[in-house]
């Protein structure tokens, strides 16, 4: 008896031992064949279940594995994967139905909703694919469901946690699904976590089925359309904008053949898998990298990621990058393969799904090289600081890509007359203005074209708004604030020359002290309120007589001349200045004016009276007028005067030599006299310390000290914001949001920019310092 005991007992160990070591689907290592896409073999992947969670609690499988990671066959070690589970135990169904996939077509009642579209899975009974637990999407109508809503209000709970399964839904949440899925499924405002549960469906349905024959064509394009369609409704929302796009790329790259002209199409992503096949595929074929492709590299590497304007004004970009590019590297840069090959996964929202490897032949992985990166940064950098001011225009509220002011602040390749209806109406009518009236308009009727409405005050920042649709017009303005050392104001007349500065033009020193000279004797030349037009003459010959003098710095001081004279007097300060010079200085100062007011040839009384206020305006003795007429005319030529008048042979009267020499004297005397004099007082820049403290005034205490973290630096991954957050127990989205409208109200600029990852707008931050 003991001995049929004891057989007994070995028998049933031997049925244990060999019922355990059974393969199964999951365990097996298939046999590698080169297919366009393959599903590696995991190794088997131990889950355990979470005891139990606190409601609202999420969670997803956590994998220790990387996206390249798979098995080769000779591997010596194992990897494995431990997974939790999240959210609620599903109850047990009545349904013992086997799930199915729903057409697009096919129409079917569920829980009293009539659904008209398909494309999910129903029944009672279908395993994840990975073989542990119920497929998430899995619509079962024997559990139980909200009836169907009854207002516009969607229902929502605890258990429409991270990365939800229809099973594990409250009725109420179950019910509301229901009700998504017999709409036309595109009300933006769905809770993503129903949107989710539909997409897990499509990942099934491809991955499943993909090396057979199970999805005809016309089947496969229409996952391709909703998930497209899915992926543009919900695009506010980062993880599925980033799960959808790369499940699209997916699918292309499966079937290539059906794609070909919609790559385009796909909505870009970090990493993604089909700007590596196509690095690889240019590098492996001797290509060159081009401009777009070398974009997309620096877009997908970890080397570096692309600040503020990049991101903010990402068609910009890319045209400007592609130009400075191409200025750098022509046709494109060679890359020599590298030894590493390209190995790729994609690994897919739902839980109930492996990670799926992609068999890309013998290609190499040149994304992994940091040399090209290396010549695409500095790029990418002079880029990003030409889109700055762009961008941080664009930051600020109420504007638009069409505001007159953003076009300005473009780059000229990106912003000219060929594309700007703005611009060429500009043209026109400056070229008009130029040819009709010698470019003298008002400030007022220049304002017009800029399309806004006309400022209170003129500052530095409308000054620069001028300039700039002017010379995007190739049109020069006096006076410019750049060279001329005057600004605008909204009373103001304005002068328009043609061809403008142009953008490499650089004032010469000759260009500068003549403009002095003008400013002086276009006071002389105003103060009775006439100008003759000898005193005219005069001061043009100071300009067209210098040989020093380019021909687009005589284009601009004539611009110049004609506004100063046409300009209001602005004594202001200079009296003060002129009490500080020697007398030698003074001499040459009344000897300058004299030559400009006797330049028409004639000494009236009334002009010596305008001479007498001139003199006394700038503080000097106005008894002395009569004296230095005599002494300055007499060095010329004899004149014959009477007690009311005094005449000059206007065809012998010539202006003074040394004069008209006045910027290439051989002292400096003169030079750095009037410099002195009419030297623009501008008003003095407030720099920023870099260690000054942020006025956080207005920001309650967890968004300040949230704040006073993420500046120090400038991107931060949205897991660790999430922790910050979650440590100050206030919630992401609306921190950044408080934080923001903060910094509109103190800068007019939000300074912080939610992409995926939080990125800080450091330019900001010093604005918002001192």
């Amino acid at each position: 008896m003991e001995f049929i005991i004891g057989l007994l007992v070995i028998y049933l160990i031997y049925r244990l031992f060999k019922g355990n070591s059974k393969p199964s689907a999951h365990n097996s290592s298939p046999k590698r064949t080169p297919q366009p896409f393959s599903e590696k073999t995991k190794v088997p992947e131990i889950r355990t279940s979470s005891p139990s969670i606190a409601v609202g609690s999420s969670s997803r499988s956590v994998s220790g594995t990387s996206n390249h990671t798979y098995l080769d066959d000779d591997d010596d070690f194992a990897t494995f994967t431990i997974h939790t589970s999240f959210g609620r135990e599903p109850e047990k169904t009545t349904n013992k139905q086997k799930g199915r996939w729903i057409s697009e077509d096919e129409q079917l009642s569920v829980n009293g909703r009539q659904l008209t579209k398909g494309f999910f899975y129903f029944g009672g009974v279908m395993n994840s694919l990975d073989g542990y637990g119920i497929e998430p999407s899995l619509v079962d109508d024997k559990r139980p469901a909200s009836s169907p809503a009854v207002d516009s209000e969607i229902y929502t709970d605890e258990s429409l946690g991270y990365w939800p399964t229809y099973a594990s839904l409250s009725k109420g949440c179950r019910g509301a699904y229901l009700d998504w899925l017999a709409s036309d499924r595109s009300n933006p405002n769905t809770p993503i976590g129903y949107v989710f549960i539909y997409f897990y469906g499509f990942e099934r349905r491809v991955i499943e089925n993909k090396s057979n024959n199970q999805i005809s064509d016309e089947e496969y394009i229409a996952i391709f359309e909703e998930v497209l369609r899915l992926n543009s409704v919900f695009n506010a929302n980062r993880s599925f904008r980033g799960y959808s796009a790369n499940f699209l790329e997916l699918m292309a790259l499966q079937k290539p053949a059906l794609f070909e002209d919609r790559l385009s199409d796909i909505p870009e992503t970090n990493n993604a898998l089909s700007f590596k096949v196509k690095l690889a595929t240019t590098v492996a074929n001797g290509k060159p990298v081009t401009a777009p492709l070398a974009l997309e590299w620096l877009k997908n590497t970890f080397e570096y990621s692309l600040k503020t304007p990049a991101r903010r004004c990402e068609e910009e970009f890319s045209q400007l990058f592609q130009i400075r590019f191409s200025d750098k590297f022509g046709e494109g840069i060679s890359v020599k393969p590298n030894k590493t090959k390209l190995r790729l996964s994609y690994n897919a929202a739902s839980n109930g799904v492996h990670e799926v490897d992609l068999e890309l032949g013998d290609l190499p992985d040149p994304s992994i090289l940091k040399g090209p990166i290396k010549k695409l940064i500095p790029i990418a950098e002079q880029c990003t600081e030409e889109l700055n001011s762009y961008s941080r225009y664009l930051g600020k509220a109420d504007t638009s890509r069409n505001d007159i002011a953003a076009l300005m602040l473009l780059p000229k390749e990106l912003a000219n007359e060929e594309n700007s209806p703005v611009i060429e109406t500009f043209k026109s009518w400056a070229n008009q203005i130029i040819s009709s009236n010698n470019g003298l308009t008002t400030v007022k009727d220049f304002w017009t074209h800029t399309g806004t409405p006309l400022p209170k005050a003129f500052n530095k920042k409308e000054n620069e708004l001028v300039a700039n649709l002017a010379a995007k017009a190739e049109i020069g303005i006096a006076p410019d604030q750049r060279f001329h050392h005057a600004k605008l104001k909204i009373d103001d007349n304005i002068v328009l020359f043609s061809p403008g500065h142009g953008e490499f033009f650089e004032p010469s020193s000759a260009f500068n002290q003549v403009s002095l000279a003008i400013r002086l004797g276009a006071m002389v030349a105003t103060i009775d309120g006439n100008v003759d037009h000898h005193e005219k003459i005069a001061l043009q010959t100071l300009i067209n007589h210098d040989d020093k003098l380019s021909p687009s710095e005589k284009n601009s001081l004539n611009a110049y001349l004609t506004w100063r004279l046409n300009a209001p007097v602005n004594n202001t300060g200079l009296k003060a200045r002129i009490e500080k010079l020697s007398v030698p200085q003074v001499e040459f100062l009344k000897r300058f004016m004299l030559s400009i007011a006797l330049a028409d040839g004639k000494i009236d009384a009334s002009e010596i009276k305008q001479i007498e206020k001139l003199y006394t305006s700038l503080g000097l003795d106005k008894s002395l007028v009569t004296s230095d007429i005599h002494a300055f005319t007499s060095s010329k030529q004899p004149i014959s005067a009477t007690s009311k008048e005094a005449s000059i042979d206007k065809s012998t009267f010539q202006l003074d030599e040394g004069i008209l020499a006045i910027h290439e004297s051989d002292t400096n005397d003169a030079k750095s006299m009037l410099e002195s004099i009419f030297a623009v007082d501008e008003e003095a820049e407030q720099e920023v310390s870099p260690t000054a403290d942020v006025n956080e005034e207005g920001l309650d205490s967890p968004y300040k000290e949230l704040f006073e973290t993420l500046i120090a630096k400038e991107s931060w991954p949205r897991k660790e914001v999430h922790e910050l957050c979650s440590k100050l127990n206030i919630m992401v989205d609306g921190a950044l949001e408080t934080i923001n409208d903060w910094a509109y109200d103190k800068v007019d600029a939000p300074v912080l920019d939610d992409d995926g990852d939080i990125y800080v707008d450091l330019e900001i931050v010093e604005e918002l310092k001192g």
